[in-house]
């Protein structure tokens, strides 16, 4: 299978080309696209400079829309069989990436959904930022009739066909909570397998917030009744 992976970056000049080159150093990948979002720190002229070599696309939003957007325009782009969304922020390691494919491989699953609740190791920190993320899934497990760990992982594998079709209007990090929503409600099958995970916390960078969370409880109460 052809695997594209979609990196969204918004202000990521200290990591992107560390992240890169883990991705490249995994030899599974097809394709990497990349989705500057307006960065304003130097990331696009590092990427310009990245263009065109060793499989990597770059495209350049004029202006900060958010990190669902920039999915959305890597998502439309993507020409591979199978997709993966890679943050740029070093949270997420591409040494994982067997570990996600392989359910799709085998014919078990249209998505894949790297959680980082199943006890791999990761960096001690943030406590309320986890329980969010806890509730915001086991709100996604009340409306939907379903047994996920992490919802909101931005590790998120799909086949393409699972995408067809499919209308995303999220622009920011309710990208995560529609996304999962459509694809509960199409009953694709869906595997999660154990991720490490480095955070970062505010003072390196981190982007979401706390108004993100309303917004994530809304979208999945929204996308429960409607399309």
């Amino acid at each position: 299978m052809k695997l594209s992976v979609i990196i969204p970056v918004y202000n990521e000049v200290e990591s992107i080309q560390t992240i890169l080159k883990r991705v490249q150093d995994t030899k599974l990948v097809h394709e990497i696209v990349i989705v500057d979002d307006g960065s304003k720190d130097g990331t696009r002229d590092v990427l310009k400079e990245l263009d065109g070599k060793d499989g990597l696309r770059v495209i350049l939003h004029e202006k900060n829309q958010g990190k669902g957007a920039a999915v959305r325009t890597g998502m439309a782009a993507a020409k591979g069989e199978v997709l993966l969304i890679q943050d740029a922020d070093l949270e997420y390691d591409p040494r994982d990436y067997p570990e996600l494919l392989r359910p799709i491989e085998e014919g078990l699953a249209d998505v894949v959904y790297g959680s980082r609740f199943l006890g791999r190791a990761h960096r001690v920190t943030m406590f309320w930022h986890m329980v969010a993320n806890k509730s915001l899934t086991l709100l996604t497990n009340i409306l939907y009739d379903t047994i996920l760990t992490d919802m909101e992982t931005g590790y998120k594998v799909f086949r393409r066909e699972v995408i067809e079709g499919m209308v995303i209007r999220a622009n920011s990090f309710n990208f995560e909570p529609e996304f999962t929503a459509k694809i509960l409600k199409r009953k694709y099958r869906i595997f999660e397998v154990p991720i490490t995970f480095n955070p970062r916390d505010y003072s390196q960078g981190k982007k979401i917030k706390l108004h993100d969370a309303f917004e994530a409880v809304w979208a999945l109460i929204k996308y429960r009744f409607v399309e």
